[in-house]
């Protein structure tokens, strides 16, 4: 009997805000939310960008005068919203105005140029024009006169201006000891602490009631962290005259999220892993947790991605390629002469007139349960993953271009869905999280695939979503951002609407699809499942089935019994109690990440080893070494 992987806690931060408790989500509908929920999450932002404290039971404005929440959100609410989803890039990732270049020329000197060397940096080759003559202390005086090639920085605007940016202010790396971080590992520690903590149980007792290795991680990212602190750093330094750094190479592999999450969160010995999938890269590591869970190999298995591309070297690479949304593409798009702010918001529209897609930076997490483990310990659930589909392209002729795979993993989605729910949940209450990047080939081939797939299915107007055009495209964690924000369509009853996109495309397909540029209203209950697609460069393709909580619940009574479901609900209560007490102390910026450094670190000497198990201090359970013969046939 196959576990069923249910989802029991999600957190992290994009452009959007603190995806636990649906924050991000409401970021994208306020307009749709009731007072109460609007302020919070407001507040949530504002306390995350450092323009309120909470002190001595109110909040405080940046002179520390204390205010009513009112009268606060009055001061800082329009900030709170311009600072927050895809805009202008902000100093605090690069100047737009002054991108550094190392520019090569050649000049001319009638007079000799003095430098000193140590001997052993002079190139195996000296040029005709050095002279060089030995001085004391193993140095080396060199005279240089005539022609000389030489690079020196210059400064240009950057052709790319847009991107998803965490909150302004957002600062990761202050709330912990980040020792020199890159900034993506940083965000790592927050989004695993946000999506652990929202679980509402406490970590021990979650490893109290399991073995070590049946903890699994993965996590990772598409392409490592770039920045000066990780990869970035590494291959630029040298040729700047910097010095680098003995953490830059290690922290900059993108397997680093698992790796940084059972160092220093966790302090897990399970599983642990990362998959690299270009934009799939979140599902497929959501694939292995699905099937891990499923197999009964784990019970608890935390997915998750960190992204934090926004950096000019980066974005001048996808420049080069021809995928990013330039300002002059922008302003033909739109007739402009000049480009304001509320443009930039603008830059990503999905399935629309667009010239390509907007980058963008985040981290998501996702904690996952088997379901009998989730009723024992009372969890609250909010969905569950049945199974992700991914698929490969075949023969391609650029390794860029989209090919035949998301075919297979859509359809195998759609079909999976019918078959668990049944015809008319898949044509009347499921939906679709499209990969939506905002480029004109994808608008094309994307929508040509979710049609297909409704025709084939008989499905009349397929819902599609597609989150991007609110907070752009974080590479690798896209999926984690269409995973854990679709949630909020089950608590709140909208499909965000693709509202940057006046009016879709002439050339897609969708005559059985539904694409709304406003927001759309089915119900908390209204949708029973949903298909998160993905689409990757090299053709990486993924295919991801959520089911409502309702449904989910529905069918854990089917398999435990209306007796066992009543006593678990009386254990979620206790739950999401503790779970909500989180929630509104981060909203007044009262909880930390989680970071244990140099915190019981084990070594050899303190692991007791058995034929039949082993020991670990600090580990209720053990690790059993009854490893079954998976080949006994075959003896």
């Amino acid at each position: 009997m196959s576990q069923l992987p249910v989802i029991v806690g999600f957190g992290g931060i994009s452009p959007a805000g603190r995806s636990s408790f649906h924050h991000g989500y409401r970021r994208l509908i306020l307009d749709q939310l009731n007072d109460s929920d609007r302020t919070e999450t407001l507040l949530d932002l504002a306390t995350l960008m450092g323009l309120t404290e909470y002190r001595d039971g109110s909040y405080t404005d940046q002179d520390g005068n204390p205010q009513s929440t009112s009268d606060l959100l009055n001061r800082v609410g329009d900030q709170v919203k311009n600072s927050t989803l895809i805009r202008r890039i902000e100093k605090e990732c690069f100047d737009i105005h002054g991108v550094t270049f190392n520019k090569p020329a050649t000049i001319n000197t009638e007079e000799p140029i003095l430098f000193t060397l140590k001997k052993r940096q002079l190139p195996k080759n000296i040029p005709a024009n050095w002279q060089v003559k030995e001085v004391s202390g193993g140095l080396v005086e060199v005279s240089l006169q005539g022609d000389l090639n030489v690079i020196f920085p210059d400064f240009k605007e950057a052709q790319v201006q847009a991107a998803g940016q965490l909150p302004s202010g957002f600062k990761p790396g202050k709330l912990y000891q980040s020792r020199n971080h890159p900034r993506n590992l940083q965000m790592t520690v927050f989004g695993a602490s946000d999506a652990l903590q929202s679980s509402g149980i406490p970590w021990d007792t979650i490893t109290a009631a399991i073995r070590p290795d049946q903890i699994g991680v993965y996590a990772s990212n598409s392409i490592g962290q770039l920045d000066d602190l990780g990869f970035g750093g590494l291959t630029k330094y040298p040729s700047i005259g910097k010095r680098t750094t003995s953490k830059q190479m290690p922290l900059g592999y993108a397997q680093m999220p698992a790796d940084f999450v059972n160092a220093y969160v966790l302090g897990s010995v399970g599983v642990t892993g990362g998959a690299l999938g270009a934009c799939a890269t979140y599902l497929y590591n959501l694939r292995s947790a699905v099937n891990d869970i499923r197999s009964g190999r784990r019970k608890v298995v935390l997915v998750g991605g960190s992204d934090a591309p926004v950096t000019p070297e980066v974005i001048e690479g996808f420049r080069a390629m021809g995928a990013l949304a330039e300002d002059k593409d922008l302003l033909a798009l739109d007739g402009l002469s000049e480009l304001q702010d509320s443009d930039y918001r603008k830059s990503c529209r999905p399935f629309g007139n667009n010239c390509g897609f907007t980058i963008a930076e985040s981290t998501q997490f996702t904690l996952m349960m088997s379901d009998d483990l989730a009723l024992e310990l009372g969890a609250d659930i909010h969905g569950a993953v049945p199974e992700v589909f991914v698929n490969a392209d075949g023969h391609k002729k650029s390794i860029s271009a989209p090919g035949i795979g998301n075919y297979i993993t859509l359809s195998k989605a759609a079909s999976l869905v019918g078959t668990m729910l049944g015809d008319e949940s898949l044509k009347q209450r499921s939906f679709v999280q499209a990969h939506g990047t905002s480029t004109p080939q994808n608008r094309v081939t994307e929508s040509h695939v979710i049609n297909q797939t409704a025709k084939a299915f008989g499905i009349t107007d397929w819902r599609v979503a597609a989150l991007k055009s609110y907070i752009g495209h974080s590479q690798g964690t896209a999926g984690g951002d269409q995973f854990n924000l679709s949630l909020g369509v089950w608590k709140y009853g909208y499909i965000p609407g693709i509202l940057t996109t006046p009016e879709f495309a002439s050339d897609i397909h969708d005559s059985n699809l539904m694409l709304s540029n406003q927001h759309m209203e089915v119900g908390k209950q209204g949708m029973d499942s949903v298909i998160l697609n993905s689409k990757g460069f090299g053709g990486n393709n993924a295919s991801a089935v959520i089911l409502a909580p309702h449904i989910t619940e529905q069918m854990l009574e089917k398999r435990h019994g209306k007796a066992a479901m009543d006593l678990y609900r009386g254990k979620r209560n206790i739950t999401c109690d503790i779970a909500n007490t989180y929630n509104q102390n981060s909203v007044k910026g009262l909880t930390k990440p989680i970071y244990l450094y140099d915190h019981n670190v084990l070594t050899g000497d303190d692991v007791e080893i058995s034929s039949q198990e082993i020991k670990l201090p600090g580990y209720s359970q053990t690790i059993s070494l009854d490893i079954a013969n998976p080949f006994d046939d075959m003896k």
